[in-house]
């Protein structure tokens, strides 16, 4: 079993895209093992894109993600970074397939929606960012066998 991250940017949070884009990602067999709203502290959101520092579209991203509530959520599932990097597609929407999460509904660039790791190392730093270990869970082998409703 492999974890990465979502963000569902303030882009798809304003536009009401949170479901849509969790339903698509669970519907591809992945698993919710963490989910949450906030607004990004800037400090986070720096620690965050240090990668991008000397980049000039750096200040942009941060102020950005900044801007307004933000979804994230800790997936898992076999080949659960493939999985989630296949299914939203290219970072610019403009080059993202049909039927991928940004080429249905994404705008730009930087209005791409939705952030995911693109690594298993980039993942497991990204999720200890931010989750904490208490925040997610672990599925039973048997969980496709419970019953959602208990009388």
């Amino acid at each position: 079993m492999e974890r990465t991250l979502i963000i569902v940017k303030p882009d798809g949070v304003q536009r009401g895209l949170v479901g849509p884009i969790l339903s698509r990602l669970e519907g591809r067999g992945l698993k919710l093992v963490g989910l949450k709203f906030l607004l990004v502290p800037r400090a986070l959101a720096e620690q965050h894109y240090a990668i991008h520092r000397d980049k000039p579209f750096y200040g942009e991203l941060v102020d950005f993600i900044t801007s307004a509530p933000v979804a994230l959520a800790a997936l898992e599932g076999p080949g659960a970074i493939s999985v989630v990097r296949s299914a939203i597609g290219s970072t610019n929407p403009a080059n993202a397939d049909p039927g991928t999460i940004r080429g249905d509904f994404a705008l730009d660039v930087l209005h791409n929606l939705i952030h995911a790791s693109d690594g298993p190392d980039t993942a497991q730093a990204e999720l200890a960012l931010w989750f904490k270990p208490d925040e997610l869970i672990s599925w039973p082998r048997d969980a496709d066998k419970w019953i959602a409703v208990q009388e």
